[in-house]
């Protein structure tokens, strides 16, 4: 069937194009995506920090409705609202063990451009394969996508929103909930107030961490933060986040501390406000090499400095606990989003990029209605 999408290509970040998309197989599905976020991975894709072959359609945060299920398909059926997540193989010890974001597969599933099959679904008219990203691409009105990649969702929940539950928001709750998986009173710090350290924020709040402090230079997104639940605020730019972080937590420092930056510096503060045997979770892209002691920045307290992926989650999981959240007012993405029409693309990754639009959500079924 004919598509259209925004294809990446050497010369362009983004072209709009008629593409040829292929039918679902026994174990795929075909889905009309509402909507669309636009997450910083993209970004890192179209810098070259992360290398995906081109042509290729970006986007995996794709949320719609499913047009099709191949005859294996038990999960979903025709008129199921879906989010897509990230491609996972489902059969590798770490996904076997609960944890699909550690997939052993995970980077030739979403970043080679082939899925499972070592194949795209996605064509030029003159049968050039354009690649496919995150197993779905969902910067186009349809995709084609791995039973796997389908997490279905409450019918009732606007599906505009839930898109960026397949990976910005999904990390950073997963990351709390999952990985640091805090107990109620403990105290935490989230280095970054962007949506993935925001979502790991409110899902502090759920877990009832006390006290919670946001750490950022931009005064508005502290503000924000505070709404969503932040006890505490610093503005690294006027104040030492470890000193400040040790002042509140009586001197001892934070149980736990989530960077989102990737920026050197911020994740040794993220360090350095723990206390003895504190946790420093990152999930950031960084592109600046970090050189620390291992022994006077880790050891000497018993800290523990991990990288997380997607959240350590299983999205089947995770993604309709989150959207319950969000159907009850715990999780209230809408305070994060901006819509933009698919045409306007390139300024929702530059709004994203300067900071004024936190969460960015591309409109793709402009006649959809929650």
């Amino acid at each position: 069937m004919e598509i259209q999408a925004m294809v990446t290509t050497n010369e362009k970040d983004f072209e709009k194009q008629t593409l040829l998309l292929d039918d679902p197989k026994a174990d795929e599905v075909l889905v009309k995506i509402v909507a669309s976020g636009v997450c910083h991975t993209d970004a890192t894709v179209l810098d070259g920090t992360l290398p995906v072959p081109r042509p290729a359609v970006l986007g995996h945060e794709g949320s719609g409705i499913v047009v099709k299920a191949g005859s294996n398909v038990t999960t979903v059926q025709e008129g199921d609202h879906v989010v897509l997540g990230f491609a996972y193989c489902g059969h590798c010890h770490n996904c076997l063990d609960g944890n699909a974001g550690g997939c052993e597969n995970m980077m030739p599933l979403n970043f080679s451009g082939r899925n499972k099959h070592n194949e795209t679904p996605l064509h030029t008219h003159d049968h050039q394969d354009v690649s496919q990203f995150f197993g779905q691409s969902s910067f186009g009105t349809y995709a084609t996508v791995d039973e796997k990649n389908v997490v279905k969702v409450d019918k009732e929940t606007d599906l505009r929103y839930l898109g960026p539950f397949g990976c910005g928001l999904m990390t950073g709750s997963g990351t709390v909930l999952n990985s640091l998986a805090p107990a109620p009173g403990t105290s935490f710090v989230v280095f970054g107030t962007g949506a993935v350290g925001l979502s790991g924020l409110m899902a502090a709040k759920i877990a009832g961490c006390d006290p919670i402090i946001a750490v950022d230079i931009h005064d508005s997104r502290l503000e924000l933060a505070k709404e969503l639940g932040a006890t505490h605020i610093i503005n690294s730019k006027h104040e030492n986040p470890a000193e400040k972080i040790k002042e509140i937590t009586e001197g001892k420092g934070a149980h736990y501390s989530f960077e989102t930056t990737g920026v050197p510096e911020v994740t040794l503060a993220a360090l350095h406000c723990l206390r003895v045997k504190g946790t420093c979770a990152t999930v950031a892209v960084g592109k600046r090499d970090l050189t620390f002691n291992v022994t006077n920045d880790l050891m000497i307290n018993a800290l523990t400095l991990k990288g997380v992926i997607e959240g350590d989650a299983v999205p089947q999981l995770l993604i309709p606990k989150l959207v319950k959240f969000f159907k009850n007012g715990r999780f209230p993405v809408e305070k994060l989003a901006k819509f933009y029409e698919l045409e306007d693309i390139e300024q929702a990754f530059e709004d994203s990029k300067n900071g004024s639009t936190i969460k960015p959500i591309l409109i793709l079924d402009k006649e959809y209605r929650a």
